[in-house]
């Protein structure tokens, strides 16, 4: 028995000692490392699962590859309304090359500098992904190597487009896949066959094979290893690397090619700097043959092409390696039409080859640029000024219906016969006098006269009674913004393009709707998306407001005294106004009387706005004047091409919409927005309304009242100056200068003195040294 308990004594003493004192947890750390390490284990295995199931997934819907679609060009093809290919840049220049003719040195030196482990990879590199990060920190991989192996740039270049949009991860992730396809079917041999000769190589240049004819005249075999360096390294900038036309960034990049050929061992550092000492324009041609499809063709649509591609670039895409397939709302037809009339012979005389014309159409129903010019005579020159949308001219006095009355019809109520003051002027805080083509005052007149004749007074009146406010605003809504804020002075010229006075008119055309122009209609990238795009209409004006400068624009052309009869079309329904741009002051000695600086004449039917530019690039070189006789080129240009474009449309009138009252004023036809029929308090005006006028307004009530100019005093003072005081050149050449001194709430009285009358009597009978034509 005692044996036993001492047996258990000892048993127990010794397990005592084992026993550390007090309560613990033994390896605990280790537990929540072990624990932590799990965790991210798993994070990583579901990452990776869910990424290779996220992977295949759009792997499914990746785009089908063909040798056809590796073999083709990636030109861009563009394509008129009609469906009909108008341009392939650089297509047909692309002579293909097959891999027995291509140099090994040529492969060696794309591999090198594009894809160094080419021969290894299956057609996407990890390494190479791990190796490109590390070198573009570092610095160390020359410039030369990216992420993407030389088979994805093919797939890329194949199938995909390149617009910044379409860089997502389901496009990276088709583009590894079919990378993995192509290099299981195809060669690398066949590979580098196909990249060669799809690369873009700048100026409308596809194919390394086209580049060596195109800068050397020569094909890849009979050049040497400086010249298939340099061709091996322009694929990354074409344009940046293009030896005609920079140099020294083309040679660091060829001697960058051939210090890669030398580190992956397939040339010798000896004959590395060999070929860099080489002349970069060693063995260049100075001549190069023609990338366009059809040179004749191209000359016709040159301006309208570059505003697609400047459409396009604004859009995201690439348009000289995506493979695009564009098509536009050109109306060849119109376009062959414009072109033949400002460059032909058969239409216009021009005064000479330096005289230049910018002119934009539109579709009024839906803001499509159907045909645009960009000069005349231009020569060889491709994708030059386009004059259409240049906005450094002044569009005189086209500006009048879009700043002047089209904002007094729609916020003040204008009627047609509105009484407007054509009586001396200066331009308030300035002794700037503003004077009418003429040289003289009619008194008060009619909006409708002051329109069709084109007054310059009583419009910059009318503006000061808007206000600029009101103005800018009416202006915006027609598309039009402007970097400063824009003065009286602009109320007779903004600087603005022919597209954007087109679109501006045609809102004039559908019944108040501004559409933006628009150039290109759909866009299929290499993968068969396609992009459509259209105008969405916005409410710019009443369609009360678009009725009546209409029907007061159809004088313009009508009228005996209007200013664009060289316009007129006989039975065709149609609207427009002229403007002519006068020299300042300091210059008009230099020019003949009734010389302008730019001549314009912008008219519509209910289907078709165009809006013609007329001048000299440099206006005020000896010569370069528009000719008083010269400044109806302008009117002759739209009457031609606008004839050809009433022979394929419809030719109906526009009805007066509910809002519009007609009346009769003088054995004449008016119109006044329903209920504003307007009040004549101008004794001098009353004889030629007759007593309909009599009818009162709300909008020239006692609190809102209407007028054209500020108070009796000024005006008197303005009259009492013009003979002294500084004289105005043509204001609408030279925004600025003059207070824009108002707000929507700058209005003064309807009424004028007898005083002033007598005084706008009395300086029309003064007789100016010259005319000041400003239309």
């Amino acid at each position: 028995m005692s044996s036993n308990n001492q047996t258990r004594q000892t048993r127990m003493s010794r397990n005592a000692e084992r026993t550390p004192s007090g309560p613990q947890k033994p390896h605990t750390g280790w537990r929540t490392f072990r624990r932590i390490l799990f965790v991210i284990v798993a994070i990583v295995v579901l990452g990776l699962l869910a990424g290779a199931g996220l992977f295949f997934f759009y792997a499914q819907s990746a785009p089908k590859i063909t040798a056809g679609a590796l073999s083709s060009d990636t030109s861009t093809r563009v394509y008129d309304a009609n469906g009909r290919v108008i341009s392939r840049l650089g297509a047909q220049n692309r002579n293909y090359v097959k891999n027995k003719n291509i140099p090994d040195t040529l492969k060696k030196a794309v591999v090198s500098t594009e894809d160094r482990r080419f021969y290894k990879n299956n057609g996407v590199d990890p390494i190479r992904i791990m190796g490109a990060a590390f070198a573009n920190v570092t610095g160390s991989s020359l410039g030369m190597q990216g992420g993407s192996t030389l088979t994805q740039q093919l797939v890329k270049l194949s199938v995909f487009s390149t617009a910044a949009s379409d860089r997502t991860l389901k496009r990276k992730a088709q583009e590894a896949w079919l990378a993995l396809k192509v290099d299981h079917d195809y060669s690398k041999n066949q590979i580098l066959e196909y990249y060669i000769n799809k690369v873009y190589m700048g100026n409308g240049v596809y194919g390394m094979q086209t580049a060596a004819q195109y800068y050397y005249g020569k094909t890849l075999k009979h050049l040497d290893l400086a010249q298939l360096a340099l061709l091996a390294g322009m694929p990354q900038s074409p344009t940046n690397y293009d030896p005609t036309t920079y140099p020294a960034l083309a040679k660091k990049r060829r001697d960058l090619v051939l210090e890669a050929m030398a580190k992956n061992n397939v040339i010798t550092s000896a004959q590395a700097q060999q070929a860099e000492a080489t002349s970069i324009s060693a063995g260049l041609t100075k001549t190069h043959k023609s990338t366009s499809t059809n040179p004749k063709t191209t000359k016709v649509i040159d301006a309208y092409l570059k505003q697609v591609y400047a459409e396009l670039k604004s859009k995201g895409y690439n348009t000289t390696t995506g493979g695009l397939k564009v098509y536009t709302n050109l109306d060849m037809g119109a376009q062959k039409r414009l072109y033949d009339i400002v460059n032909g012979t058969g239409y216009i005389s021009f005064p000479s080859d330096n005289f230049q014309v910018g002119s934009t159409i539109v579709n009024p129903n839906n803001g499509q640029v159907v045909a645009m010019i960009g000069g005349r005579k231009t020569g060889n020159v491709t994708f030059g000024l386009n004059r259409a949308v240049q906005t450094d001219r002044s569009s005189a006095s086209t500006a009048k219906p879009l700043m002047d009355y089209g904002p007094a019809i729609e916020h003040l109520y204008y009627p047609t016969y509105e009484p407007v003051k054509d009586t001396a002027f200066t331009y308030p805080g300035t002794d700037k006098n503003l004077y009418d083509w003429d040289r003289r005052y009619q008194g008060t007149i009619t909006m409708r006269k002051a329109l069709v004749e084109s007054r310059n007074i009583p419009a910059v009146r009318t503006l000061q009674n808007v206000g600029i406010k009101r103005a800018t605003a009416f202006l915006k809504g027609l598309g039009m913004t402007f970097d400063k804020t824009l003065t009286l002075q602009n109320g007779i010229g903004l600087y603005i393009s022919s597209e954007q006075e087109a679109a501006a008119y045609a809102a004039f055309a559908n019944g108040g709707t501004y559409y933006k122009p628009y150039l290109v209609s759909k866009v299929v990238t290499q993968d068969g998306k396609a992009h459509k795009y259209s105008a969405t209409g916005k409410r710019a004006m009443s369609a009360a407001t678009a009725f009546m400068l209409t029907d007061m624009m159809k004088g313009v052309m009508t009228n005996e005294n209007g200013s664009g009869r060289s316009a007129a079309i006989s039975g065709l329904y149609q609207a427009g106004k002229t403007g002519t741009d006068s020299y300042p002051d300091d210059y008009a000695d230099k020019v003949p009387d009734g010389a302008t600086m730019d001549s314009w004449f912008t008219g519509y039917t209910k289907n078709y706005a165009v809006s013609v530019w007329t001048g000299y690039d440099k206006q005020f070189q000896t010569g370069h004047y528009v000719s008083e006789a010269q400044t109806t080129i302008a009117q002759e240009i739209y009457k031609y091409e606008m004839s050809y474009l009433a022979s394929k449309s419809t030719n109906t009138d526009w009805t007066a919409p509910s809002t519009v009252t007609e009346t009769t004023q003088n054995g004449s036809k008016e119109y006044y927005i329903t209920g504003h029929a307007g009040t004549v308090a101008d004794t001098t005006a009353t004889s030629q309304y007759g007593s309909t006028n009599t009818t009162s307004s709300s909008a020239y009530s006692s609190n809102n009242q209407v007028t054209t100019n500020s108070n009796t005093t000024q005006t008197s003072s303005s009259t009492t100056e013009s003979s002294t005081s500084k004289e105005s050149s043509s204001t609408e050449q030279t925004p600025g200068g003059g207070n824009a001194g108002d707000d929507d709430d700058n209005t003064t009285s309807n009424s004028t003195s007898t005083t002033e009358s007598s005084s706008a009597t009395t300086t029309t009978q003064k007789s100016p040294d010259k005319s000041n034509d400003d239309d």
